[in-house]
């Protein structure tokens, strides 16, 4: 994160004694990106962090992905994937489906109506955006209470867990990255503080509040690596932390807080930006003022990603580019590199004179190839693809 935090006790120096109240030091823990040339956070536990009893690896299936062949756009509606509730139930780490996924991101979706066991990704960053409901992540550094709309951002190696709240469960958006999310660099000055330029500042921004104090003894937590899962055994309960500090931490920002950058003629995709990641960017499109010129077209023109595979997730609003393609709130569109994308026939005349558009929808744009995963096998529209065509002949 690009500010400082500091949450519960901590001493006046780093690495010098601090104690218990039974005389005892507390056990420090060090949280750290990039070596020791990056952000970081110093964690104080009550018990030794490296305590470990046993561990073992994790049988887990349904992560194969298949390639996005014949080439073609997609659409993918998430209202149709099942998740099974009630005894045992779904839970936001076990019960995720995966939609997408390269050697950069994978791209997963939850429905959870259980509390997730202890889990950690070691991976990378994870980024979660709330579809729908309301959920409280739990974590080393403290609690998180989000809902619609919010973004999670949780660093690389956090140990957390997902409950459920109210009485429907959540609907959850999941980003796995391999490496590193944060606000695009171009937002931030050299040391680190959001520019009067960018669309959200450090106060749209959440993150805990208090430290979270949970006994336990021989606790599990999944743990996610580059081979696997593993199921890692510690002595005691990992919410043990009584104090920390640093620019390193899970935060929480709300898609209503990015503010939107419009001009008299259309504005690219790069005007949404919200995050960025190791080969792929996220955007945030939310309602807004639409372009002023007096021969403005106000939606999209047509446009081939040389580049890169772009993801839309429609979240909420009418997406007026979209009309007359089935598209709806939930569904995803994916427009691979290779293949010219734009409105649907008619979207563009029936836009003029428009002066907003009332839509919700998070854009992932990734620089390589996605790959289709099991979920996303479960839910597409096949004929999706022939949408631009006036007269669609079968395939």
């Amino acid at each position: 994160m690009p500010y400082y935090r500091q949450v519960g006790e901590i001493p006046r120096k780093r690495h010098t004694q601090f104690r218990q109240p039974d005389g005892s030091l507390y056990a420090e823990e060090l949280m750290g990106i990039e070596g020791f040339s990056s952000e970081s956070a110093l964690l104080y536990h009550r018990g030794l962090p490296t305590a470990v009893v046993a561990a073992e690896a994790v049988d887990e299936r349904g992560r194969e992905t298949a390639p996005n062949l014949p080439l073609r756009p997609r659409h993918f509606r998430t209202g149709e994937l099942a998740f099974p509730h009630g005894d045992p139930g779904t839970d936001a780490v076990t019960g995720r489906r995966l939609l997408f996924g390269n050697g950069d991101v994978s791209i997963c979706f939850a429905v959870p109506d259980v509390t997730s066991p202890l889990y950690r990704n070691a991976t990378g960053d994870e980024l979660c955006y709330v579809q729908t409901g309301s959920a409280r992540f739990e974590t080393i550094y403290g609690a998180l209470e989000v809902a619609e709309g919010d973004y999670v951002l949780l660093p690389a190696s956090t140990t957390y867990r997902v409950v459920p709240r109210g009485e429907r469960p959540p609907r959850l958006y999941l980003v796995e990255a391999t490496g590193h999310i944060g606000p695009p660099r171009r937002y931030l000055s050299a040391r680190g503080q959001f520019l009067e330029s960018s669309p959200y500042c450090e106060r749209d921004l959440r993150g805990p509040t208090e430290p979270l104090l949970l006994e336990g003894e021989r606790v599990d937590v999944l743990v996610r690596h580059h081979d696997g899962l593993t199921r890692m055994t510690y002595e005691h309960h990992p919410f043990d932390v009584v104090g920390w500090d640093g620019c390193l931490y899970p935060w929480v920002f709300n898609i209503d807080d990015f503010e939107p950058i419009t001009g008299r003629i259309h504005q690219p995709p790069p005007v949404h930006q919200t995050f960025e990641g190791p080969n792929f960017v996220v955007c945030s499109f939310c309602p807004r003022k639409v372009d002023y010129h007096p021969d403005s077209i106000p939606v999209p023109y047509n446009h081939a990603n040389v580049d890169s595979d772009e993801l839309m997730f429609y979240v909420g609003g009418d997406y007026e580019a979209r009309k007359g393609s089935g598209i709806g709130i939930g569904s995803l569109s994916l427009h691979p590199s290779g293949c010219t994308h734009g409105p649907q026939p008619g979207a563009a005349e029936a836009s003029l004179g428009a002066e907003r558009f009332d839509e919700t929808a998070v854009m992932i744009d990734t620089f390589r190839p996605l790959r289709l995963g099991e979920a996303a096998t479960a839910s597409e529209d096949s004929s999706y693809y022939r949408s631009w065509v006036r007269d669609k002949p079968e395939s």
